[in-house]
């Protein structure tokens, strides 16, 4: 499965510096995870079987919790079981017809 997932500070009043590096708190536990990912300015996408994919949004959410005492998350998921490597394979796919 692949999960496109976005998590920040809820607080609008957090100057971008710190919305930032909250963010990257975040992305390290997913680029620690050892799980195929990608970010890019809107979305993290991290490949797995869904509990181990599910563990790395809730651990990533919660070091975002650990510094705003109100956090949004935006979860989409992609569950295709017996699939690996659509991190790679949708975007190989969507280029042959480019």
């Amino acid at each position: 499965m692949i999960i496109a997932f976005s998590v920040a500070p809820a607080v609008t009043e957090t100057p971008d510096a710190e919305m930032s590096a909250a963010v990257a708190r975040a992305v390290r536990i997913v680029r620690e995870s050892g799980l195929p990912n990608e970010t890019n300015a809107m979305f993290t996408l991290v490949e797995g079987e869904w509990d181990e994919v599910m563990d790395v949004v809730k651990r990533a959410t919660l070091a975002v919790a650990e510094v705003s005492p109100r956090v949004s998350l935006v979860l989409k998921a992609d569950i295709r079981p017996g699939h690996q490597d659509q991190l790679h394979q949708k975007v190989s796919s969507l280029e042959k017809h480019l």
